[in-house]
């Protein structure tokens, strides 16, 4: 009985430990020119947020992708992204994402 209150007690401590998720609802706006464009968005951190911007097509684009959290002011990122490859571009924020809203601009190289 004495091992079996032990163990009980033991997963109590284990069930009050915090948990450590930061999933963020991550919301993307995109104008892409007739490109063949499509993106990933990751909440890589509770304040790093960033996105995959990969280029189907076989012309150049150059992006404009503009991360927005809120109360900050907005981090801008100008990439190119080259025919048939992907590049990514990240934004650290010095407060933790609630809500994350990016926008992204393509245009023909």
């Amino acid at each position: 009985m004495k091992k079996f209150c032990c163990v009980m007690s033991g997963c109590a401590l284990l069930a009050m430990l915090p948990l450590t998720a930061f999933a963020y609802p991550i919301d993307v706006q995109k104008t892409l020119n007739g490109l063949s464009i499509d993106y990933n968005s990751y909440d890589t951190d509770s304040d790093i947020a960033s996105i995959q911007v990969n280029n189907f097509g076989t012309t150049d684009a150059l992006c404009k992708v503009v991360f927005n959290n809120g109360p900050e002011s907005p981090r801008t990122r100008n990439i190119e992204v080259p025919a048939g490859k992907h590049t990514n571009a990240t934004a650290k924020f010095t407060r933790s994402i609630i809500k994350m809203r990016i926008t992204l601009t393509c245009t023909p190289k």
